[in-house]
């Protein structure tokens, strides 16, 4: 019979997907009253990994992730999709026909053994956790390459040699706070 643990703590952080960069320093700002200091920020990246956000956001996009000091509880997770569906919304403009949203926020923490992704898009792959909230294991840690490593549903940015090195440094700081 197995026996029931509370989880270990993971590391939360945010992508974020904008045209206007200091958008990110603003929802920086933002998700740290909620969830704490930032402890580790990726450089701003440019964003040309397929057509998806064309039409609402635009071309010329950039990436940025930001990670969060405190260690949380992976069931918040669907608490963190939802504020950033709330800040989204508060920085989204009218257009002809729709809003047009200016920033996509993503939600996802790591663990020593994968990396989870929130989303309001359900799919096999996919499994519910509440609150109208799906998560996706979207990177699996492999002690053989010492390195996560995509799956078949992995978003292409998130395969990238850039992502992978700041997503396994992430993991190292996570380590540390576990294990000191």
């Amino acid at each position: 019979m197995g026996k029931l643990r509370p989880p270990k703590p993971v590391k939360l952080f945010l992508g974020m997907i904008a045209r206007e960069p200091e958008l990110f320093t603003e929802c920086t700002r933002l998700f740290a009253q909620e969830f704490g200091p930032v402890d580790l920020v990726s450089s701003i990246l440019s964003w040309d990994h397929s057509e998806y956000y064309r039409e609402e956001m635009g071309t010329g996009l950039l990436r940025m992730f930001i990670f969060f000091e405190p260690l949380v509880d992976p069931e918040l997770l669907a608490a963190a999709k939802h504020h950033s569906i709330r800040i989204e919304a508060s920085f989204s403009e009218p257009a002809a026909a729709a809003v047009r949203r200016r920033i996509n926020l993503d939600p996802v923490y790591l663990t020593e053994a994968k990396v989870v992704l929130a989303t309001t898009k359900d799919f096999p792959h996919r499994i519910y956790i509440g609150k109208n909230i799906y998560a996706e294991s979207t990177l699996h840690y492999h002690k053989v390459g010492r390195s996560f490593q995509a799956v078949e549903h992995t978003y292409p940015d998130f395969r990238t040699e850039t992502c992978l090195k700041l997503f396994n440094e992430a993991r190292n700081i996570l380590r540390a706070k576990l294990f000191q």
